[in-house]
């Protein structure tokens, strides 16, 4: 028997995990369901890349105004169709839409996504992923406001990675499962319950914008590179994808703490990631993990949202390290 095999034989698969949540509403376990079908959809895309012709500018832009990708349209579109057949699914909202979209008038749940993060990454063949957060939906006519919970109020929450591995990762709000696609286009579950340890030395930032930080961001930095003859009294490495999600997989799997502060470029913005479709989702992953969230001074999921696409300052990962982020705010 290969490695493989005997994997397979001792860890049960995503299905059979799904089917074993018997505290978990079956209607929620669908909806889940769903999500993880469309993704395997573009796990498919991602994997030929331009061999299917998939890579490249798609000559559109988004309701933020940033460029799309082929891929990004793409994405979008397939786990839009996957859920509006799901009865299950009362609306959708996705980075890539102006507003929600409708589903199913009778369904319990809304699903929100950031269809491909990363894809500035995607020509170039670096760690990509589908973002998705799972809500219950209130009573009523659907409108913009059932979308506005508060990143606990969500009752599933996860992300797939697709990079060497594709892997599923997934909280129902009892901890966190990993899953790896098999050869078979099988999810095999390959980690249970990972924890984010309290200490680090590694973090992660976009050094580049520096000169833009506030002053608590500028501290903190140049603590941790002052290195073991500073105030932390240790050495640090930093890293940086550009791939939010592939950073958060290398925390969730051994530890450090990632950041996008907000900036001095346009005040008027509380920072650049989405709350809705990045931050709570990946923020509840790490909590349930044992790991920390906060926008620099208040825990993430807390935030009342107030727009589908409100942005926010993200620091997230090693609990230490984001309380300090978050005692030099004030």
């Amino acid at each position: 028997m290969n490695l493989m095999e005997n994997m397979e034989k001792n860890m049960q698969t995503f299905q059979q995990y799904l089917q074993s949540q018997n505290q978990i509403a079956p209607e929620l376990r669908d909806t889940v369901n769903s999500v993880v079908s469309a993704c395997l959809k573009i796990s498919a895309n991602v994997r030929l890349g331009a061999l299917a012709g998939v890579l490249g500018e798609a000559g559109t832009g988004n309701v933020q105004g940033e460029a799309q990708k082929k891929l990004d349209v793409i994405a979008n579109q397939i786990l839009i169709d996957e859920l509006k057949q799901n009865p299950n699914v009362a609306g959708l909202a996705s980075e890539e839409e102006d507003d929600f979209v409708a589903c199913n008038a009778q369904g319990e749940y809304l699903v929100l996504f950031d269809p491909l993060d990363g894809s500035s990454n995607i020509d170039v063949n670096i760690s990509i992923g589908t973002i998705f957060s799972i809500l219950k939906k209130d009573s009523g006519s659907l409108n913009t406001e059932h979308f506005l919970q508060k990143g606990s109020q969500q009752v599933a929450a996860g992300y797939v990675l697709y990079g060497v591995q594709t892997v599923l990762v997934l909280t129902l709000k009892n901890g966190v499962n990993v899953f790896t696609l098999d050869d078979k286009g099988v999810f095999i579950q390959t980690h249970t319950n990972p924890q984010i340890p309290e200490k680090t030395a590694e973090f992660a930032i976009n050094a580049s914008n520096q000169r833009h930080w506030e002053t608590p961001v500028q501290q903190y930095i140049g603590e941790l590179l002052a290195g073991e003859t500073g105030a932390r009294g240790k050495n640090y490495n930093m890293r940086w994808v550009a791939s939010m999600v592939a950073e958060v997989h290398r925390i969730l799997m051994r530890g450090g703490v990632f950041l996008y502060p907000k900036d001095q470029r346009d005040p008027s913005k509380a920072g650049k990631l989405r709350l809705m479709y990045e931050a709570n989702p990946l923020g509840l992953v790490v909590e349930q993990a044992g790991g920390k969230i906060t926008n620099a001074r208040k825990n993430m999921l807390e935030i009342q949202p107030t727009g589908l696409h409100q942005r926010v300052a993200v620091v997230l990962g090693s609990a230490e390290e984001v309380e300090r982020v978050r005692e030099l705010h004030g």
